[in-house]
């Protein structure tokens, strides 16, 4: 091996030696400033120019090449179900194990950075994906039941130790053995969250019942959602698909709401007032960027009377003053209560009654009435405000505490809604449920079953007669439906919008059982005859978020249960065919899935 010659220095260096070694020094630094401009112009390209970024460039070539092919094997696939043909789906590429179609990095790549925008979600076209089954990692095992879940999953089930190398000083996550393990802490609270949660309990009342949803923003592995679920209250997390690759998986895994998004040039995918309380710990969102778009988001999203917790920067942090004050100026013009600042934490109560809104220089107003606050399926996000025109006990303290809000009926409900089919829609599916389990034999009380999802939700009804079991739901709304969401927010559960004909923002394998009343409804077309998308879309993209020996059940007449069937044998399902409730339409038929390991 070569080493430096450290010759020592000669006495009285002066003449031609030292002139050489001086212009040597100065050319060093000429190489130095040089390299580092050359730097800075290649970052800029690649964090501002998608033309400059060679994985763009490599995303294109790679969907171009690709995409021709995929089209015609998706056709095919359909032809020979359409013609009755027996015909089986092939897995992924193992390089396709946390294929996540609108979460593509090579997809995303193409578009503007600008707000993150790079970083939301984009969709391939039906055709532009290969159609085919992820297969699970080298290793996969049944997950650990709940609540031991919450404390260790399997390494092997997500092999990813990124986390554990760079937080595991912080308490997020260490590798033990064949397990990943928990202590439950996180990067602003790293002695554990349960005294982070008791800190807050100081200043807001997070043990009475009086606040049930929340939704944690930037949430690392979600341990601050996990042990809230101790006290009632049923938080959402949330977190882009980032460097470190797999938080919001890690979080499903453990068996904690979460869910894989981007806060950047559109609204998230929730009504308006949708929770209780908003947590950003050190999140990094710049909230009053872009005219205080961000901030004005969470507005949106906030229930009047909500509390808002920011923990980490700018909260009286190192060289973030003017951030700071930015904040405290934007919280003050929608006329945020601060209630305190406890170290780098700052807690705010957004006001009860009707939309405050004081004058400000991020110059932010009062939106079009014609502006619904409650539509955000790929809804820009705007830097104005929304009237609250909502009445009746909507605001919290005002709105019934857990649990009676669960079966009371939503103040946004309308009146004709409120009465008989508010009551009929729980009656209905508290029968249905309790068929489920004692017809059906769908093992909802098992530690096996956590994480569920209902797919076509309407009024939560489903979940509601789920909630003293010990699973959480996400209740889904179809976009092209009537947008019930805040509905189902004001029992106290949660949910997202979206729509069935492109891929969920989740990772593979992230869920125990799905539930669809009415499947062949979220692929049409209901001013045509016509399908938007395909079944066998559907039902491929429910076989990638299922997990391996988990359950979906499925609902519709007897002619598409017929097709869906035809569909799980190519999928390579276990199915069982049942007769609906003796209540229920005659023409109806429900059938029962059990997703098989594939390889």
């Amino acid at each position: 091996m070569r080493h430096a010659n450290h010759s020592p220095p000669r006495k009285g260096g002066g003449g031609t030696a030292g002139v050489a070694s001086f212009i040597r020094r100065c050319a060093l630094i000429d190489l130095v400033a040089a390299s580092f401009f050359s730097a800075l112009v290649l970052f800029l390209l690649l964090a501002f120019t998608p033309l400059g970024d060679p994985l763009a460039a490599s995303g294109r070539r790679y969907l171009g090449r690709q995409s021709a092919s995929f089209a015609r094997q998706r056709e095919k696939v359909i032809a020979a179900i359409e013609l009755g043909d027996e015909v089986v789906i092939e897995s992924c590429p193992a390089e396709e194990v946390d294929k996540m179609p609108c979460e593509d990095p090579r997809r995303n790549s193409l578009f503007d950075r600008y707000m993150n925008f790079y970083r939301e979600r984009h969709c391939p076209a039906p055709g532009e994906a290969l159609l085919c089954l992820v297969p699970p990692p080298k290793g996969y095992r049944v997950r650990i039941p709940w609540p031991e879940s919450l404390h260790k999953i399997w390494h092997d089930n997500m092999p990813y130790n990124k986390i554990a190398e760079r937080k595991g000083h912080q308490g997020w996550m260490t590798e033990e053995g064949p397990y990943f393990i928990f202590p439950g802490g996180g990067t602003m609270f790293p002695d554990g969250a349960e005294q982070y949660i008791e800190k807050l309990g100081q200043y807001i009342p997070i043990k009475k019942g009086i606040l049930r949803t929340a939704l944690d923003m930037g949430c690392g592995v979600a341990s601050f959602g996990g042990f809230l679920l101790k006290e009632n209250l049923l938080t959402l997390s949330f977190a882009p698909r980032d460097s470190h690759k797999s938080q919001i998986q890690f979080a499903l895994e453990r068996g904690i709401p979460a869910f894989v998004a981007m806060l950047g040039t559109r609204r998230l995918p929730f009504p308006a007032y949708a929770f209780d309380l908003i947590h950003c710990s050190r999140c990094l969102i710049p909230f009053t960027a872009y005219n205080g778009s961000y901030i004005v988001e969470v507005d949106r999203l906030l229930r009047p009377g909500g509390y808002l917790v920011i923990s980490g920067p700018p909260v009286k942090w190192p060289k973030q003053e003017s951030e700071w004050d930015h904040l405290q100026a934007a919280a003050l013009a929608l006329c945020y209560k601060l209630l305190v600042v406890d170290g780098n934490t700052a807690i705010w109560k957004k006001p009860s009654i009707a939309s405050c809104l004081k004058e400000n220089k991020l110059g932010i107003g009062y939106c079009r009435d014609s502006n619904d606050p409650s539509e955000a399926w790929y809804f820009k996000l705007n830097a104005c405000v929304n009237k609250n025109l909502a009445k009746g006990e909507f605001a919290v303290g005002e709105i019934a505490k857990w649990p009676d809000r669960l079966v009371k009926p939503s103040p946004r409900l309308s009146l004709t809604e409120r009465g008989d089919s508010f009551e009929a829609d729980t009656q209905l599916w508290a029968r249905r449920v309790e068929y489920y389990k004692k017809s059906l034999g769908i093992k909802l009380e098992s530690p096996s079953v956590r994480n569920v999802m209902d797919m076509n939700a309407n009024l939560g009804g489903f979940a509601a007669a789920l909630s003293h079991n010990d699973v959480w739901v996400m209740n889904v709304v179809p976009v092209l439906f009537p947008l019930t969401l805040d509905v189902i927010y004001d029992r106290g559960l949660t949910g997202v919008y979206h729509d069935w004909c492109e891929a969920f923002s989740t990772y593979p394998r992230t869920y125990d059982l799905l539930h669809v009343s009415g499947i062949s409804s979220l692929v049409a077309d209901s001013s045509s005859n016509l399908n938007r998308c395909h079944l066998v879309d559907l039902m491929v993209e429910m076989d990638r978020i299922l997990r391996p020996k988990g359950t979906a059940v499925i609902r519709d007449s007897v002619e598409v249960i017929d097709k869906v069937a035809q569909i799980a044998r190519a999928i390579r399902w276990t199915t069982d065919l049942h007769q609906v409730e003796p209540e229920s339409p005659g023409d109806e038929r429900i059938l029962v899935i059990t997703k098989n390991f594939v390889s």
